[in-house]
């Protein structure tokens, strides 16, 4: 995956919280991205085996009268992988202010 800016947001927020079921408008709040640039690319890390994904329960939504919501997870490749390209952005110039929002 090409290293962009909103990549490094997402990986950073997915990061911030790697053990625990993460949900898509959760994650585009918390990353500061637009869900028409999150959601095609929790698609690619899903491709790439990074992340699994579930659908929240729907007995456990109906007392809200909601929907289920699609929840992401980080796979230990994921975790690895999302953690070497924020180490790598540590050290590029381009990135500097990003991951100093995040850290």
């Amino acid at each position: 995956m090409r290293k962009t800016h909103s990549l490094i947001q997402v990986a950073a927020a997915l990061m911030a919280q790697p053990s625990s079921r993460q949900w898509g408008y959760d994650l585009s709040r918390r990353a500061g991205v637009r869900s028409g640039v999150l959601y095609p690319m929790l698609t690619r890390m899903l491709d790439e085996g990074w992340l699994t994904d579930g659908w929240e329960d729907p007995a456990a939504t109906r007392e809200q009268k909601r929907p289920p919501r699609r929840y992401y997870e980080l796979t230990a490749k994921g975790s690895a992988e999302l953690g070497a390209l924020l180490e790598a952005a540590r050290r590029d110039a381009r990135f500097t202010g990003l991951i100093g929002r995040f850290a």
